[in-house]
């Protein structure tokens, strides 16, 4: 898979995506029927005939794990667990790096000069409230170190401001900011390219907490177990993606501020009111290059559950697990960032304790790691016979294992997210964390509760004969693993 379009193709061979012919109004409409959607979890939906504009608008691309298999490469019955696992263990491997290519797809149509205007593109106004228009809602923004030629794929949201400017959100402590606070030094503009439409997993991994240095092309080849295909840009000197639908090619002056938003986003809040947030750099756009015929990628936001926090979910539960490899935290059995936690604040972890306070370990690990030390708010220790995914299971964890007194630990400064819309607008540089530990004391030894437990052969037998007990008929499908 090189492409939306490739994806687009998988998700309609697998009968998960609908084209929807009627014309539909870019304000409002658009994202309300997609949200709708999601909500059901509908199908990838085609807007064939957005209002005023020629070009499809492909949302809801990312709401279930079946899609977000497809976009991997897997089996589409896997749960998001085993989706993480297998992210974690491609990309403890060799990493790939990407390959260049003559004549790249995206560079069948250029637009420059006086021709540029990205309102011509259908980006949806999506929630009553919002500033306007988001052309940036799926796209990634492509920047480059000046002093070591690191490239950076950073989901960064852009409002159009006028016909050449799009507003870029680049959050305080970003790779992408490291890299703007350079170039301001240097006091120059710093090259930038907005890419809508791509390879999904370019997407997912540029909203992915990689290391600094590290080049999230490099992350996708390890994924797709084949490089991606770049090329050079001639007008910026960045690494571009060749086969993207559409890109803004331009430069952010880092002392030219402007106000944006507000913007309904993935906590279920308005951030960016005029006035009281900082005001944002803007990709002024010097070249647009696209495929003939070109889709544009929207992705939903607001409450969850929605594209953005299944991907925040599916790659943060990935890059933790990973964290937790590589930190050598022994008996990690799973791990889980829930899309209902927007896919960021909460982590689950699984862990076959070895020793006392082996929980604890494992819960302090998280939050000293890469992707834990970010945002996060809390995290809940269980043993290993509980999956991190298994939330009901979790749930009598915390009720029969964990006591509050002993078992918790506040930790009072961690970084903030200044989306994070529990804390005071002029306070969200700090936010405090809770490790729950609910796994059995392991120096309990003998002592631990005898927990009730199937007949091993019985289950067996019973899962044998489920057919011959019509209860697949009312949708009752168990799985073996979950009894014995």
């Amino acid at each position: 898979m090189k492409s939306l379009r490739d994806y687009i193709d998988k998700c309609e061979e697998e009968g998960i995506l609908h084209r929807i012919k009627a014309e539909v109004d870019v304000k409002f409409e658009l994202s309300h029927t997609a949200k709708i959607n999601e909500e059901a979890n509908g199908p990838v939906l085609i807007f064939e005939n957005p209002k005023g504009y020629d070009m499809p608008v492909c949302i809801s691309a990312c709401t279930t794990p079946q899609k977000l298999a497809i976009m991997l490469g897997q089996s589409s019955d896997k749960t998001m667990c085993e989706l993480s696992k297998g992210w974690m263990e491609a990309t403890t491997k060799q990493l790939i790096k990407p390959k260049m290519v003559k004549n790249p797809p995206v560079m069948e149509t250029i637009i420059e000069g006086d021709k540029i205007n990205v309102n011509n593109y259908p980006a949806p106004w999506f929630y009553p409230e919002d500033g306007g228009r988001f052309i940036a809602t799926s796209a990634y923004l492509v920047t480059k170190d000046p002093d070591t030629g690191w490239t950076n794929l950073g989901t960064y949201r852009g409002q159009i401001l006028d016909d050449k400017h799009v507003g870029v959100q680049i959050i305080k402590g970003k790779h992408g900011d490291m890299m703007m606070k350079k170039y301001e030094a240097m006091g120059k503009k710093m090259p930038a390219a907005f890419v809508i439409g791509c390879d999904p997993l370019l997407f997912l991994a540029g909203s992915t907490l990689v290391p600094a240095g590290v080049d999230e092309y490099d992350v996708v080849g390890a994924l797709r177990g084949e490089p991606v295909e770049i090329f050079e840009s001639d007008h910026t000197g960045l690494k571009l993606p060749a086969h993207a639908e559409i890109i803004l090619e331009g430069e952010i002056d880092p002392k030219v501020l402007r106000d944006e938003g507000p913007f309904g986003e993935y906590t279920g809040y308005y951030s960016g009111n005029r006035g009281k947030d900082f005001p944002k750099p803007a990709l002024r756009v010097t070249r647009i290059l696209q495929r003939k015929k070109p889709i544009f990628w929207a992705t939903s936001v607001g409450k969850p559950i929605n594209d953005i926090h299944m991907i925040q979910s599916l790659n943060r539960t990935a890059t933790l697990w990973y964290d937790l490899e590589t930190m050598k935290v022994p008996g990690i059995k799973s791990v889980y960032i829930p899309a209902s936690s927007t896919g960021r604040f909460w982590a689950i972890v699984s862990v076959k304790t070895m020793y006392p306070g082996h929980g604890n370990h494992a819960g302090n690990a998280v939050i000293a790691s890469t992707t834990g030390h970010y945002g996060l708010k809390g995290v809940i220790v269980v043993d290993e016979d509980i999956p991190a995914d298994d939330w009901d299971r979790v749930m009598w964890a915390l009720s029969v294992r964990y006591d509050p007194k002993r078992d918790t630990q506040i930790i009072d400064r961690g970084r903030s997210t200044p989306l994070d819309p529990a804390l005071h607008i002029k306070e969200r540089d700090i936010v405090s964390r809770i490790i729950m530990d609910a796994t059995t004391p392991y120096e309990w030894g003998k002592d631990k509760p005898q927990e009730i437990m199937m007949n091993r052969d019985m289950v067996a037998r019973v899962l044998s004969r489920w057919k011959e007990f019509g209860l697949e008929e009312f949708g009752v499908v168990p799985t073996q693993m979950k009894y014995i």
